[in-house]
């Protein structure tokens, strides 16, 4: 994979809780899924390097001041895999400059802008950075 190339094949695995900040299980999860709960998937990058997830705005944690996220985790052909920088959504109050500057971009900057569909949808862009 060329640096600064869209790279085919990567796979990228995504959890996240449901919109009152919680995992949600339904009781016969196995593996990943009794600790992260049914709202995750996988999908591997396309000849264009391009992904999406159809999923639902998660809550963030219960009691915490830690902003809603989506916890994303790569893996490329023949490398372990690794953790990058969770999705934050650029209008949660609790993403200030401080949480921003405190961010280690791994993966690229995980701040996005959500934008509304005619249904009334939200849709947002995470552009993934691999390691080198």
């Amino acid at each position: 994979m060329l640096p600064g190339r869209p790279a085919a094949g990567v796979i990228v695995y995504a959890y996240h809780t449901n919109a009152g900040g919680v995992y949600p299980t339904r009781g016969d999860e196995q593996g990943w899924g009794r600790r992260h709960g049914y709202l995750r998937g996988w999908v591997k990058t396309n000849e264009r390097g391009e992904y999406r997830f159809d999923t639902i705005r998660p809550g963030g944690y219960p009691g915490r001041t830690d902003p809603a996220h989506i916890h994303m985790i790569v893996k490329e052909p023949d490398r372990q895999e690794y953790w990058i920088d969770e999705v934050v959504f650029e209008d949660d109050p609790r993403v200030t400059e401080r949480y921003r500057s405190a961010q280690q971009n791994r993966g690229g900057n995980g701040v996005i802008r959500l934008t509304r569909d005619q249904a009334g949808g939200w849709s947002g862009r995470r552009d993934i950075v691999l390691e080198r």
